[in-house]
C-alpha cells in the first residue's frame, strides 16, 4: 500500500483575469512570499487555462498573465527560490485533470458552489470547462504532490473536492499515492473587504474604483481611497469584540493588521479609542509605505515583458521536471501502456 512519503510543498495559482487589488495582495501574494521565505518549496502558477472556462479576449489575457506576474515578484516572490509559471506551459495538468475527470464523480461537481454561482439558471448555455474546473484546480495541485494549499474561504469547498479525488484515487487502485492536501487559511485579512461597503467582498468587478486599492495605484490614489473610506461614526471599541456589527470598522482594522503583520488585538490596544480622523491617516500612510513600491516595480517590470515570458518559461521548465515523474506514475497505476 504505502507508496511514498510527502515532502512539505505549497501550491497555490491566481487567474490571471486583471485589476489586481489589495485583497489579492493580503490574501495571497503576501502570503506566497510569507510562505516561500519559510523555506518551504513553493510554486505558483499563473491558472491561464481556468480563466478560459469564460471567454476571454486573447489580447487582455496575454497582458494579465504578464502583469500578475510581476505582481508575483513584486510582492515579494522570487523566481530564483520559487516555482513561477503559467499553467498553460506545464501539460501535466491537463493530462492529470482528464485522469481525475474519470476519477470524480458528477454529483461532487453539481454540488460546487462556484458552478451553482457563476453558472446560475443558465448552465445548459455555460461552458463544459466551467463545470470540470475543479478537477483541474485537483490536478493543478496533485500534479505536484502539494501538501498545503494557501486558499481563500471561497475556494475552501474545492479543495475539500481535490481531497475526496486523492482519497478515491488511492483507494480504488489500493495505493497511497496522493498527498491529502491540507489548507492553510490564516491572518487578520483573508478576506478583505469593499471601502465602500464592509459586508462586500473587495473586488474588481466593482462599479466604483473608490471601493478598492488596486496593486497599480500610485501613493497618491491610495492614500485617497483611504482617507475617503466608508467609516461610521463611533470611535474604535476599546476591546476587539467592540468590532462586531461594525463591518467597515472591522475591515480597515483588519487591513491594518495584516499590513503591519500585527493582530487585531495589537491594533485595537494601539488605536482603541481614537477617531477614524486619526486612524485613517496613520492607515493611509502604512498603506502608502507598503504598496506604493509594488506598484513602481510592477511598472518597472512591465517595461519588458520578453524578461517576464523568460521567467514564465524557465519557472514552466522547473514544474515540468516535478511534476513528470508523479504523471508518469499515475498513468502506470492507472493502466496505461507507454506511461
Amino acid at each position: 500500500m504505502a507508496e511514498a512519503s510527502f515532502t512539505p510543498r505549497v501550491f497555490s495559482g491566481i487567474q490571471p483575469s486583471g485589476n489586481l487589488h489589495l485583497g489579492n495582495y493580503l490574501g495571497a501574494l503576501k502570503r506566497f512570499a510569507d510562505s516561500q521565505n519559510s523555506g518551504v518549496e513553493s510554486i505558483f502558477c499563473m491558472v491561464d487555462m481556468h480563466a478560459i472556462t469564460v471567454w476571454q479576449d486573447p489580447e487582455a489575457l496575454r497582458r494579465a498573465t504578464r502583469e500578475l506576474t510581476a505582481g508575483f515578484i513584486a510582492s515579494g516572490v522570487d523566481p530564483a527560490r520559487s516555482v513561477l509559471f503559467n499553467q498553460s506551459q506545464v501539460s501535466a495538468h491537463a493530462e492529470l485533470a482528464w485522469i481525475f475527470n474519470c476519477v470524480a464523480r458528477m454529483g461532487w461537481m453539481k454540488r460546487m458552489t462556484q458552478w451553482k454561482d457563476k453558472a446560475g439558471k443558465n448552465q445548459e448555455n455555460a461552458s463544459l470547462g466551467l463545470f470540470a474546473y475543479p478537477a483541474l484546480m485537483a490536478a493543478d495541485i496533485l500534479a505536484y504532490h502539494a501538501t498545503h494549499v494557501p486558499v481563500g474561504e471561497d475556494q475552501k469547498q474545492h479543495l475539500e473536492l481535490t481531497r475526496d479525488i486523492a482519497i478515491k484515487f488511492n483507494n480504488d487502485f489500493e495505493v497511497d499515492f496522493f498527498p491529502i492536501t491540507e489548507p492553510v487559511i490564516e491572518g487578520a485579512a483573508t478576506r478583505v473587504m469593499s471601502l465602500r461597503d464592509g459586508s462586500k467582498k473587495m473586488s474588481k468587478s466593482d462599479p466604483s474604483d473608490m471601493s478598492r486599492i488596486n496593486l497599480t495605484d500610485d501613493a497618491d490614489t491610495i492614500s485617497k481611497k483611504i482617507r475617503k473610506a466608508k467609516t461610521d461614526p463611533e470611535p474604535l471599541p476599546l476591546v476587539p469584540e467592540g468590532l462586531e456589527n461594525r463591518p467597515e470598522a472591522r475591515n480597515l482594522v483588519n487591513i491594518y493588521a495584516a499590513l503591519s503583520d500585527q493582530t487585531v488585538d495589537q491594533v485595537i490596544l494601539q488605536f482603541g479609542g481614537q477617531q477614524f480622523g486619526t486612524f485613517k491617516p496613520a492607515l493611509a500612510e502604512l498603506a502608502v509605505e507598503k504598496l506604493a513600491p509594488i506598484s513602481q516595480e510592477m511598472a518597472r517590470l512591465m517595461q519588458d515583458t520578453a524578461e517576464i515570458d523568460r521567467i514564465l518559461s524557465d519557472g514552466a521548465g522547473k514544474a515540468r521536471e516535478i511534476a513528470a515523474p508523479i504523471l508518469k506514475r499515475t498513468k502506470d497505476i492507472v493502466g496505461m501502456v507507454g506511461a
